[in-house]
């Protein structure tokens, strides 16, 4: 991660949101809290290597209507929600959305804990992933048009005399068009490349 990790609290119970602040300050995890999801929205921190605790019932937009923005702003930013026992159905319903884990009130601190540093690996883990499949979309893009042809033949398992007579090249034209592209897209082998364009074409 570019940042160190930081947790957004959002719950409009004073108690309970100093009570969270003061577990994850004491777990030395970065903490930020907020009074409802509107102030939260409004605020607009920064998302990266972040996650957020938020409660269900508060005035203003609900946890889960948060959760539902969020994801159409297309954040994926990991969500647990803190539920009463009264709300386990919306809490289910938070699982639809999209939310990382729910947690029943009262809960235990060390469960919370976990929860928390799960979701924020989780993050981080989905973030490099994400950066790297930018980054090989990058190399693609800076391919000459008869390198891309030439790298889709690769990709699809054609040899290079198969690509030659499909472009209608010699095989030795195709070897130059080969090397160049694979110092472009920064691949060893074969398998390299077909592993990042495959990775780099998952939507």
């Amino acid at each position: 991660m570019s940042r160190d990790p930081i947790v957004y609290v959002i719950d409009d119970d004073e108690a309970a949101r100093h009570s969270l602040e003061f577990l994850l300050d004491c777990a030395g995890i970065r903490v930020r809290a907020f009074v409802s999801a509107d102030a939260f929205l409004t605020a607009s921190p920064p998302l990266a290597g972040a996650c957020i605790v938020t409660d269900v019932r508060m005035p203003g937009r609900s946890g889960i209507e948060l959760v539902e923005e969020m994801k159409r702003a297309g954040a994926g930013t990991p969500v647990i929600v803190i539920t009463g026992h009264a709300d386990v159905p919306l809490a289910i319903q938070a699982m639809h959305a999209g939310v990382a884990d729910f947690i029943e009130k009262p809960f235990d601190d060390e469960m919370m804990l976990a929860a928390i540093r799960k979701a924020l690996a989780t993050h981080a883990g989905d973030e490099v992933i994400r950066m790297e499949r930018l980054a090989v979309r990058d190399r693609i893009a800076s391919l000459s048009g008869r390198e891309l042809e030439v790298m889709e033949g690769l990709v699809r398992g054609d040899a290079n005399k198969a690509i030659a007579f499909d472009l209608g090249i010699s095989a030795r034209t195709v070897e130059v068009y080969r090397a160049n592209l694979m110092m472009k897209m920064q691949a060893k082998t074969l398998s390299d490349l077909v592993r990042m364009v495959t990775a780099a074409r998952i939507v």
